[in-house]
């Protein structure tokens, strides 16, 4: 007997259901569920990996593949055929903001209410890493990142992760924000100075100067083989070191050359002192 298929965790349903070539009023129709609409939103629009979208609707990775190649044949033959698309049914629920740390931003449900975004509890004996995040990669201004993502260890491997919204918290009240939520370390990019003081005075171990893939770079700390820099500072108010972040004026430096800053939103990175 054929086992059941696994209902589909959707963020919400489609705004638009129907879409028709013009001047058509009746004809063959096409019908792609919601499930299949929900793989066509995160993959297509917001670019998640098959993998990403997986954890997200709480299903395999091999059932997102079925899922999207059906969908994309749908829409192929709704194009090209000129058949009326039509968005329902299928087999799914929607989230209740419980797997919010699987979105890439802000998940819909607790950004409309302003609600934070829940944190599993730590276990004992648990050695909870956050990283400034976005996208995958380490986000290089600790003071603006929008989200950490949490790894929590226990004997030497990762048993949990989590991503959670900052809600817009400033450079002290992340630290603050990281104490609330059990951090003992933080892997970041470039980092004020002030920031940097309140995390050593909560406690947590500070390891800035960091880019790249946020998982490869926790792996490698847990390896003891994290390149990072112990002098990264990004300070917004110092302007002697001659050399300026963005268009703001911001300077960014570290203690072992001169670096160099680009004009990007992410302000600054750290390794060497360097900013993309």
């Amino acid at each position: 007997m054929a086992r059941p298929s696994k209902c589909r965790r959707i963020c919400s349903e489609p705004a638009y259901d129907s879409f028709a070539p013009g001047g058509i009023c009746c004809g063959d129709k096409t019908i792609l569920t919601v499930d299949e609409y929900e793989v066509i939103r995160l993959i297509d629009l917001h670019k998640l990996t098959h993998e990403q979208c997986a954890k997200q609707m709480d299903i395999s990775r091999t059932t997102v593949t079925e899922i999207y190649e059906a969908a994309r044949e749908k829409i192929a033959d709704s194009i090209v055929n000129g058949k009326k698309l039509v968005i329902s049914g299928g087999n799914y629920r929607l989230c209740d903001g419980s797997a919010a740390d699987y979105c890439q931003k802000f998940c819909r449900k607790i950004k409309s209410t302003g609600a934070k975004t829940p944190v599993r509890t730590k276990g004992a004996n648990t050695m909870r890493i956050a990283v400034t995040y976005e996208n995958g990669e380490i986000f290089q201004h600790f003071g603006h990142t929008e989200q950490f993502k949490i790894y929590d260890i226990t004997d030497g491997k990762i048993t949990d992760e989590q991503i959670i919204n900052t809600n817009g918290s400033g450079h002290g009240a992340l630290a603050g924000l990281l104490t609330e939520i059990g951090a003992d370390v933080i892997i970041c990019g470039g980092i004020g100075s002030g920031a940097k003081s309140a995390i050593a005075e909560a406690g947590i171990k500070l390891y800035g100067g960091v880019s790249g893939n946020a998982d490869a770079a926790v792996k490698a700390l847990m390896s003891d083989s994290l390149d990072y820099n112990p002098d990264v500072h990004c300070d917004h108010h110092d302007h002697a070191h001659g050399h300026e972040c963005g268009n703001s004026g911001h300077s960014c430096h570290s203690h072992n050359d001169g670096g160099h800053c680009g004009e990007d939103k992410h302000g600054c990175a750290g390794n060497g002192g360097h900013c993309h």
